[in-house]
């Protein structure tokens, strides 16, 4: 265990006993135990009282955290002609039709974002068992299906964060990084729970937002306040 060992159990002793912390504290506790030697990603969870097996229960959208994530973020375009063009221009780090379909089949998936042109889709929905499962299928809900390939590749990069709930009515994801301003992870956090807020489906029922807990990549987790979460 050495250091290692030492910095995890230092961390849980500063997290022993604390829970519903607002926001502001929770941060605070979390960029002070965060002491390993890489900048650590500062994630969040969100429980939530749906069942995302029923389709009117399913919590998914996309929120652009006002001060990005920290993170740089790989985007794959699945497009032609001028199209292709304007997303290599935008940013994107590959561009394909049948030949990214190929690559992507063939298990290699090196990107953290997938858009396409609504005409690509017939091909694109062939891997929807390899990229569905990583959350990277694109889908026009949440932007990535698009014939603005320009502004969903500049999104992209620009801090903007896709969210689903799993299986078990949970939604987590990066909002931002510990070397990140305090005030500036409080209002990523706050934009991201806001997002979720807003994006309750019309079959939840009682209590849609059951907690909310912050952590850092290798630190413990911390439950924060729900009205502190929310802003109210």
């Amino acid at each position: 265990m050495g250091k290692v060992g030492k910095r995890i159990v230092a961390a849980r002793e500063s997290f022993a006993g604390k829970e519903d912390l607002t926001v502001e504290e929770a941060v605070s506790l979390i960029k002070a135990n965060a002491k390993t030697k890489f900048d650590e990603t500062v994630e969040i969870a969100m429980n939530l009282g749906v069942d995302p097996r029923h389709a009117d229960q399913m919590v998914r959208g996309v929120v652009g955290l006002p001060n990005g994530t920290g993170k740089d973020v790989r985007v794959a375009v699945f497009a032609r002609g001028p199209k292709a063009d304007e997303a290599k221009e935008a940013g994107a780090d590959i561009v394909g039709a049948e030949d990214l379909m190929e690559t992507v089949q063939g298990g290699k998936i090196d990107f953290d974002r997938c858009i396409a042109t609504p005409d690509m889709m017939p091909i694109v929905g062939r891997l929807g068992k390899v990229l569905g499962p990583r959350n990277l299928m694109p889908n026009p809900k949440v932007g990535t299906v698009t014939m603005d390939v320009a502004d969903a590749v500049k999104a992209a990069k620009g801090g903007e964060v896709q969210f689903k709930a799993e299986k078990a009515g949970v939604v987590h994801a990066g909002v931002g990084k510990v070397s990140f301003d305090e005030g500036k992870l409080v209002e990523n956090v706050r934009a991201f729970v806001d997002a979720v807020a807003k994006a309750k489906p019309t079959g939840a029922k009682g209590t849609y937002i059951k907690k909310v807990s912050l952590s850092s990549s290798m630190g413990p987790g911390v439950t924060v306040a729900l009205d502190s979460a929310t802003g109210n």
